[in-house]
């Protein structure tokens, strides 16, 4: 008898005979032995099939078995020190499924379109797999940071009346009779949630119809976005580096194998331990200047200027306090210095750019009609937002993170295409 498991559990079933459910990944031979690379999803081991050993149907069966050809596989597992899994099979018993003809993906160089129009397929490679690993891993440790230091996961709405941010990024929809959008965040609803709740965050998907083709964007994307009540802009940048170096931290701890597969430089990820860097919005001015960058005040950062500052550091770098024209509308001006506003982004190293935006949020009502008027927005279709601060408005901090950039990082990808199973892209939505 044998006992149906995944790869990822041989090794409590050594010198036990087993049974899984698997592809081939690849086969060779040496004549009378036939090596058998199986996966299942959760890992991969090698069946060992040795013709003097079985009967020859079985033979033949493996024989027959042909790149992603799926099969049950039964036989005894082995420890095996020359493995990377540490174990084999040794193979007693195959029942094809299916017998797979003409993969259209092979060891061969393919053409990164070629690869992107069979997506469906190429997540089924080893590089793919260990991305998907860890950007699972990487939400696991997200949820688990927020949900053991008290923070209430809330779903904010998709389908929204108006922008959070810049209004020409948005992807325009008819909501029966009315106009609407789709969200490209959720942090106004998280504000409202955080005066009920306290301490909450969203995890989802976001849109941008941003006509972009860098390596760092994409159209659809998924952003996790805290909101603390009571919480000023220094309490939330202590939050953020606490929380990274968690994520980070988890990574390294659980993904060991998928980080070799990738052939990742642990040492650079094992060095992300809080508390990060930080410059101030000025001094980063006067950096880039050294540099040669020909930068005014007043103009935002783009990915060549995060860049040359994100290689000054080994860890994420905080640049703070952006001048106050080049950021949202809601965000609190610094009370000694009005032109600059309490915010910060976090650069990742290695020229994976901003991860992660954030600010205190204005609580004065006042203040924020204000904003209302500089930035031509209504206030019939914000009222609700004004209303926090009408109705026991408190000072409060949020920030995002953009999970895509985030897997890139931590991967050492050089594309965010790799970083999510179906892509959007600007000139991408198949499949």
């Amino acid at each position: 008898m044998s006992t149906k498991t995944v790869i990822k559990k041989v090794n409590e079933h050594v010198e036990q005979t087993v049974t899984i459910g698997a592809w081939i990944n690849n086969k060779r031979s040496s004549g009378k032995i036939q090596f058998l690379q199986l996966r299942d999803g959760t890992g991969y081991i090698q069946g060992v099939v040795v013709k003097s050993e079985v009967s020859e149907e079985l033979w033949n069966d493996a024989k027959s078995l042909t790149q992603e050809s799926s099969l049950y596989v039964t036989g005894i597992i082995r420890e095996e020190p020359r493995s990377k899994s540490g174990y084999e099979m040794t193979v007693t018993g195959i029942e094809i499924i299916h017998l797979t003809e003409n993969y259209p993906i092979t060891p061969k160089e393919h053409g990164t379109d070629f690869l992107m129009d069979h997506r469906h397929l190429w997540l089924r490679s080893n590089r793919q797999r260990a991305v998907m690993v860890i950007r699972a891993e990487i939400i696991r440790a997200v949820q688990e940071f927020f949900n053991d230091n008290g923070f209430t996961k809330v779903d904010p709405p998709i389908l929204t009346p108006s922008a959070a941010e810049d209004s020409t990024e948005l992807f325009h929809i008819k909501y029966f009779d009315e106009d609407a959008y789709l969200t490209q965040s959720g942090q106004l609803y998280m504000e409202a949630a955080a005066m009920a709740l306290g301490k909450v965050y969203s995890f989802g998907p976001t849109f941008r119809a941003e006509k972009s083709k860098t390596r760092r964007h994409l159209i659809e994307f998924w952003m996790i976005e805290p909101e603390m009540a009571f919480t000023d802009h220094e309490e939330s940048l202590r939050v953020q580096e606490q929380f990274v170096s968690y994520v980070v931290q988890s990574v390294l701890k659980n993904c060991r194998t998928e980080l070799e597969t990738l052939e990742r430089d642990i040492s650079k990820l094992e060095n992300i331990q809080a508390p990060f860097p930080r410059i101030s919005y000025d001094e980063a001015i006067e950096f880039l200047k050294g540099k040669d960058f020909d930068i005014p005040w007043g103009n935002d950062f783009g990915a060549p200027h995060e860049t040359a500052i994100a290689e000054a550091y080994d860890k994420p770098v905080f640049i703070t306090n952006y001048p106050k024209d080049i950021k949202a509308f809601y965000m609190k001006p610094d009370p000694e210095r009005p032109e600059v506003v309490l915010c910060a982004d976090m650069i990742a190293p290695e020229g994976y750019g901003e991860i992660i935006g954030g600010s205190q949020r204005i609580d004065d009502p006042e203040l924020m009609k204000q904003r209302f008027e500089e930035h031509n927005l209504t206030e019939e279709a914000y009222k609700w937002y004004l209303d926090l601060r009408t109705y026991g408005s408190v000072p409060h901090s949020g920030f995002g993170l953009g999970l895509e950039r985030t897997v890139a990082w931590i991967c050492g990808l050089d594309h965010v295409r790799e970083t999510i199973a179906f892509p959007r892209m600007l000139y991408r939505l198949y499949p």
